[in-house]
């Protein structure tokens, strides 16, 4: 999954791709490296990042959209909160909604999803962009967020949203701390138990960071041994900023998995 990220203010890429013909060259570029799904988004949910009008996101993310939807092959995803920048993506060609604020209790959300057929990712969060990070706290964080993930497919079914429709997504970074995320990326496999695919987005994180000094733009070889670690451990979906590297460094994870099953 590449990220298309049309915000002035993302952590790693923000400002990059503001502008709607940088966008969509950006994205027909992740496509061309390998990228299965696009995940357009125009809203930044980094810690502390400022909420942004219905208004506004629409403005940056449909026209995008509307570019791409006839031309490309690949699933486009909004990476959205709003149920009506939803709504206008999913009329205009998008197939996914990935969904940061799936701790919600208003079901709006998941009723565009149920009437849409959509696909749903849906993403463990404490907090909000925020507040997330002011000393997140769990008693046990990987049976915490698979407790969530259960009862939130309850929430789903009662609304319509069918459990082929979803996708998990532990939230790593998203009100969790160091050892937190060390923790979620240990257990990826116990998830399984749920009967859903998986989704990991790791890429260029500030965890990466604070365990091995790195500043941002040296968080690839960090992005991909958490993305191989994943793909062993069974998740199908990789959300990063670097696919190229990534599709190459998931082939050969899958090429090597293979001959153990021979």
């Amino acid at each position: 999954m590449g990220i298309v990220n049309v915000t002035p203010d993302s952590f790693s890429d923000g400002g990059k791709f503001l502008d709607t013909a940088t966008a969509v060259a950006h994205a027909k570029e992740l496509v061309a490296q390998g990228a299965d799904i696009l995940d357009i988004g125009g809203e930044s949910t980094r810690p502390g990042a400022e909420l942004v009008s219905e208004a506004e996101e629409l403005r940056r993310v449909m026209p995008v959209i509307e570019q791409l939807a006839p031309h490309i092959q690949v699933p486009l995803s909004i990476d959205t909160m709003k149920p009506a920048v939803a709504r206008a993506a999913l009329q205009a060609g998008a197939s996914i909604v990935n969904d940061v604020a799936a701790h919600r209790e208003d079901d709006a959300m998941w009723r565009v999803v149920a009437e849409s057929r959509a696909g749903y990712i849906c993403m463990h969060v404490r907090g909000t962009p925020q507040t997330m990070q002011a000393n997140p706290v769990y008693a046990d964080v990987v049976r915490e967020v698979g407790e969530f993930f259960g009862s939130r497919l309850e929430k789903l079914n009662a609304c319509g949203v069918t459990a082929d429709q979803v996708v998990l997504d532990v939230g790593i970074g998203f009100g969790k701390t160091l050892e937190h995320n060390l923790l979620l990326l240990a257990a990826l496999r116990s998830f399984k138990t749920l009967r859903r695919p998986l989704l990991l987005g790791v890429s260029r994180k500030s965890f990466m960071g604070k365990l091995l000094g790195t500043e941002l733009a040296a968080r690839l070889p960090a992005s991909l041994a958490c993305a191989t670690l994943a793909v062993e451990s069974g998740v199908q979906f990789i959300r990063t900023h670097d696919v190229a590297e990534t599709v190459q460094a998931v082939r050969m994870t899958e090429a090597i998995l293979a001959r153990n099953k021979k």
